[in-house]
């Protein structure tokens, strides 16, 4: 088992059941206990998890609730925060939020939905149940199916979600995508790439707006957008098979010289790339300039990638402040906040 794995295994039985013991856990998963105390370590770092003699509690967790005073702006507030997952894009994002709330003397309470709308549904439940004052959302259903946010009776803000624009009293925080996009594009045109392409992974729900940015790139630096130039793939739990084989055409692609310099969204698949491209003869950043999307563990590729980082801990500080504002004003009018992110650049594009 990854570690990935073993980090989202001992977050979803913290969920489940408030805690865990180290030796416990370890015999469950068929580990050693000290490869589960590191990766508690490691969860704790990241302020995902509380560390405890033997095991660990979730930090949110660590305390039954109590009810909160009276809503106002400031100490005193319980704010709930649901996103999709703590091991991928989201945890600096909650660690902003997690810092802004302190700051302003705000308790917050995360919940994970594992990118299931039933359990996203089921987690805000629960925080409504122990008496939030707003609640701070990724939602991971369908775009259009937000309207029952509005029937909660609190306060919320969505988070890297453009969705919601027509339910009452939907306010949002996200990073503007389309621009980091542009960014890439733009770095790669100057780099003297002429034929930059697209890889995508199919199942991101920002996959619209790297696209939106990618062509308005091309078309200010003059570049055609053709077709053959933007490739979509699967996730690798999804199909691992049909996964291949679009990774393979892709790199097919780059040895028939069809593109000199792509875009990926995200880091994983773009690291994937690099040993395929070796295989084939080709190298990066010489055949293939690479500037990937997230930047999670691009610098940490065997060829540093560079990769467009969005402001994930910023969106959290901005959460956290747009629904303090909208919880202490009611009336207050509706904002969309929208946050630039940066290109941070390195070998796999000079």
């Amino acid at each position: 088992m990854h570690a990935e794995d073993r980090h989202r295994a001992i977050l979803r039985r913290l969920r489940e059941r408030g805690s865990l013991r180290v030796t416990d856990f370890a015999e469950e998963l068929k580990v050693s206990a000290v490869t589960v105390r590191r990766d508690v370590e490691a969860l704790a770092e990241r302020g995902l998890v509380a560390r405890v003699h033997g095991g660990a509690l979730l930090p949110e967790t660590a305390t039954a609730p109590s009810p909160p005073p009276p809503a106002a702006p400031g100490p005193g507030l319980v704010f709930g925060l649901v996103v999709p997952a703590a091991d991928y894009y989201y945890p600096e994002v909650i660690k902003g939020a997690r810092e802004a709330a302190a700051a302003r003397g705000i308790r917050l309470v995360l919940g994970i939905s594992q990118y299931r709308p039933a359990e996203e549904r089921a987690q805000v439940r629960q925080l409504i149940g122990h008496g939030i004052d707003g609640l701070l959302i990724a939602p991971c259903g369908p775009a259009g199916d937000q309207d029952w946010l509005a029937a909660l009776g609190v306060p919320f803000a969505l988070v890297e979600r453009r969705s919601g624009d027509d339910v009452p009293g939907a306010e949002r925080v996200v990073t503007d995508h389309a621009y980091g996009a542009r960014l890439a594009v733009r770095h790669l045109a100057r780099s003297g790439r002429e034929r930059i392409g697209l890889l995508l992974r199919a199942d991101s729900p920002h996959s619209a707006l790297v696209e939106e940015g990618y062509e308005a790139g091309l078309a200010s630096q003059g570049l055609p957008a053709p077709d053959a130039l933007r490739f979509t793939i699967t996730a690798p739990e999804t199909d691992p098979v049909r996964r291949d084989t679009q990774l393979d055409d892709f790199v097919a692609a780059v040895g028939a010289g069809l593109l000199d310099a792509v875009l990926v969204h995200n880091d994983h698949d773009a690291i994937v790339l690099l040993p395929r491209l070796r295989a084939r003869g080709l190298s990066v950043p010489g055949d293939l300039a690479i500037v990937a999307y997230d930047d999670e563990v691009a610098a940490l590729a065997d060829i540093p990638l560079t990769a467009v980082a969005p402001p994930k801990r910023a969106v959290g500080v901005a959460a956290v402040d747009l629904l303090t504002l909208r919880v202490g004003d009611p009336g207050r009018a509706r904002h969309h906040v929208s946050i630039l992110p940066e290109l941070k650049i390195r070998a796999s594009s000079s």
